[in-house]
């Protein structure tokens, strides 16, 4: 665990990518196993442990200290494990345990049980030092932050051989933590591991950003453009085992499954011997809903048959990956679309479509369309924008440069005033950067406030130490972490948000709830009398529901 903990030190203080592939890759070509496969598997987001929560953590660490003086601490710091490890009381005597491995703590947090967890918790804690304490409790917590994605760890994986990192996305989700038949075949000691999974899932392909000066050098002879819809991003995928039983699974763009949350979208797609990459909607009388109403469905514990019925998900196509056995993914994607086309058409199935294509000869007509999707024949409330395709891309794991890209609709953009400040996390957790905003109303007492989104701050360094000076010093009330700020008529610091959608919501006081709303400048020179009124986001919300009435 020592070994494991001073590994993700240096990962959370180094900031050059090529350096941590440097750190990572030595690690996994020095560690034995199976310590560095638990190791993959924690940066990759692989491990859970049902039993392990933070209230034990905040429990143990009770009983140890004064709970004034932790609270002020976590305030301070922001962040639990951080904290709690640098208040562990060293004990009274020499541990009787010797530091703990990493696979002896992943081992035994899978299978013991939650009454004995806490002591056989406090007893690592006792046993590792500081830096120790910390990797384990952000091991159980599940938040690494250390600046290392899931692709960076399995490129250094992939080095280690020689291997293309995307070698290691194809075969990544049969395989199960700690990974040796891995190990094994980059360093060619053994096989290139194979999944019996009938109905496995395979890593997404992504979509850059479109940029004004890419028009200049992109043909659009080359591109194909379909719609960029609202939903979530799936993977539906169906096929028999060796025993003849068929497996039907759906997928989020993460690999998480997700069948139990839509059954009866499996249950609509069963048996279909295909891999198709698409987007979950709901779809009612023919028409796809906004995705505040997707939202009805999504994260439930259970699903109802009335849920189901008020709220019916179903697939849009926009790939297929393979077809009764066969890869597809290497094929360009022309010829992808068309066995698509077809796929769907012989399916006949009422919860998958096609997503359809966006016909255009330039630029100029394309972003006509992106502006008006309703006037294309879309439903404009669940459109985002556009995807372009390059019609020769096979299908590659990752986020391949040049090869797709999407263009999103401009977003929606009002001037709203900070109301609430909390404190963030990670690198951000000594600076409020979690703020709350509002806009104007008349009330039964006059002007007032009322909260229309939350978004947290993404700018630089100055920008955000610039923010926290003005929550420190115009605090005016708290509430646990959080803290109120003067925000009258002409004291307050005005915001510009943007965001991209409106919908009607009980759970905030306007009625409103904004769709990824972000920050996007500071308005230092604007007084907040004069930021935006309720009336204004639901003039938005009123035009946006013509626009979708009067689509043909």
């Amino acid at each position: 665990m020592n070994r494991f903990a001073a590994l993700l030190d240096r990962l959370a203080y180094e900031p050059r990518r090529n350096a941590k592939l440097r750190l990572l890759a030595d690690h996994f070509r020095t560690a034995a196993d199976p310590e560095r496969g638990y190791a993959l598997a924690a940066m990759t987001g692989s491990l859970s442990f049902a039993a392990a929560k933070p209230g034990i953590i905040r429990a143990l660490i009770a009983e140890r200290t004064d709970p004034v003086l932790f609270g002020l601490s976590y305030d301070y710091v922001g962040d639990l494990s951080e904290t709690v490890a640098l208040m562990w009381p060293a004990p009274p005597h020499a541990p009787e345990d010797e530091p703990p491995s990493l696979s002896e703590v992943v081992e035994t947090l899978a299978s013991i049980g939650r009454t004995e967890l806490p002591s056989r918790l406090a007893r690592w804690l006792d046993a590792l030092d500081e830096t120790g304490r910390w990797a384990l409790l952000k091991l159980i917590t599940g938040g690494l932050r250390i600046g290392v994605s899931a692709r960076l760890a399995k490129t250094a994986v992939a080095s280690l051989g020689g291997f293309d990192p995307d070698e290691i996305e194809h075969v990544w989700h049969g395989l199960e933590p700690p990974y040796v038949p891995l190990f094994a075949w980059v360093e060619g000691r053994g096989p290139r591991p194979v999944s019996q999974d009938p109905a496995p899932f395979r890593p997404v392909m992504l979509a850059h950003a479109i940029e004004d000066r890419d028009f200049e050098t992109l043909d659009p002879a080359d591109f194909s453009a379909e719609w960029k819809w609202d939903g979530i991003r799936v993977q539906v995928v169906s096929g028999t085992d060796a025993e003849g039983r068929v497996r039907t699974r759906l997928y989020s763009r993460t690999g998480e499954e997700i069948t139990r949350s839509f059954p009866d979208v499996c249950e609509a797609l069963h048996g279909i011997e295909a891999a198709i990459d698409g987007e979950l909607l709901v779809v009612r009388d023919g028409r796809v809903q906004s995705f505040n109403i997707l939202q009805q469905r999504l994260n439930r514990a259970a699903v109802t048959p009335k849920m189901m019925t008020e709220f019916p998900a179903a697939v849009r196509a926009y790939d297929l990956l393979a077809r009764d056995g066969e890869d597809l993914r290497p094929l360009p994607f022309a010829e992808r679309r068309a066995r698509l086309e077809a796929f769907v058409a012989q399916a006949g199935r009422d919860r998958l479509d096609l997503s359809p294509v966006v016909p255009f000869s330039d630029w100029e007509g394309l972003a006509e369309a992106r502006l008006s999707p309703a006037a294309a024949g879309a439903d404009a409330e669940a459109v985002e924008g556009i995807m372009l395709k390059r019609r020769d891309a096979a299908y590659l794991p990752g986020r391949p440069k040049g090869v797709w890209f999407k263009w999103k609709r401009d977003p929606h953009v009002v001037d709203a005033v900070l109301m609430y400040a909390q404190r963030g996390h990670g690198k951000r957790s000594s600076f409020y950067s979690d703020y709350t905003f509002g806009v104007w109303r008349t009330g039964a007492a006059g002007e007032e406030l009322v909260p229309v989104g939350k978004a947290y701050f993404g700018f630089t360094d100055e920008e955000l130490l610039q923010i926290d000076r003005f929550v420190r010093k115009h605090t005016v009330d708290r509430f646990g972490p959080v803290r109120e700020v003067i925000h009258e008529p002409h004291a307050g610091l005005v915001l510009e948000v943007a965001f991209e959608g409106l919908a009607r919501s009980t759970r905030h006081k306007s009625g409103l709830a904004m769709r990824f709303p972000r920050i996007s400048r500071l308005r230092w020179d604007k007084p907040p009398i004069e930021a935006d009124r309720i009336e204004t986001l639901e003039r938005l919300l009123a035009e946006n529901r013509t626009d979708r009435a009067s689509e043909p």
